[in-house]
């Protein structure tokens, strides 16, 4: 399968269709009215607050995953995350063993800047990410640590915006975890809502 865009020397790859728009549209709308979104409270800077998006853990029995000082055991698989885990892994050779679901309500559901670099994710994680509903805007940048380290080339001025369409997919691999932040910022004009899979693996 080829990307419609590829970034960051291949490490950063989008697929505009990844989804056809009629099964993008059918699997948002089973997903939005049956899985069992919760907003959890995460630590932030020593106070404990509520996530700004509503979100579901899906994974094997011991897949579990901790960030924020929350800690996500996983629900069993459904029959539609294992036919998309198992259309993806097809896809790229990867194997993953969970998906972190989020639901972003509206345009004030963000996600704000970090990395997904927990050791329980390894030293390399593949992560596959699979939009469907609102289009919304994402955002990758260097590191702080990265950029000093390279102050002196173009390399620290590296960031990259890309519109995550339904049915999209975005892959992220190589080190993209290790050297850059991403978000999903507000987008205030945005009525509909948006959910997100994002397919990894749990490092025993």
């Amino acid at each position: 399968m080829n990307p419609h865009l590829s970034f960051l020397d291949g490490r950063v790859l989008y697929f505009g269709r990844f989804l056809p728009l009629h099964e993008a549209n059918s699997l948002y709308r089973h997903l939005r009215e049956t899985v069992p979104w919760q907003q959890e409270r995460i630590r932030m800077m020593g106070k404990w607050v509520l996530q700004p998006r509503l979100t579901a853990w899906y994974g094997d029995p011991d897949a579990c995953y901790s960030y924020s000082g929350l800690l996500n055991r996983p629900l069993p698989w459904i029959p539609v995350l294992e036919e998309l885990r198992n259309r993806i892994e097809a896809g790229f050779s990867s194997s993953f063993n969970s998906v972190l679901l989020n639901c972003y309500r509206d345009g004030r559901d963000y996600m704000g800047w970090h990395a997904d670099d927990e050791r329980s994710l390894g030293p390399d994680p593949v992560i596959a990410s699979l939009s469907l509903g609102a289009e919304r805007r994402f955002f990758l940048r260097l590191k702080t640590s990265v950029r000093e380290k390279h102050s002196n080339t173009p390399y620290s001025k590296d960031q990259t915006e890309l519109l995550l369409g339904s049915g999209s997919l975005l892959l992220m691999r190589g080190g993209v975890q290790q050297d850059y932040k991403h978000a999903l910022p507000k987008a205030l004009r945005v009525n509909e809502s948006r959910i997100n899979l994002t397919f990894r693996r749990i490092m025993r």
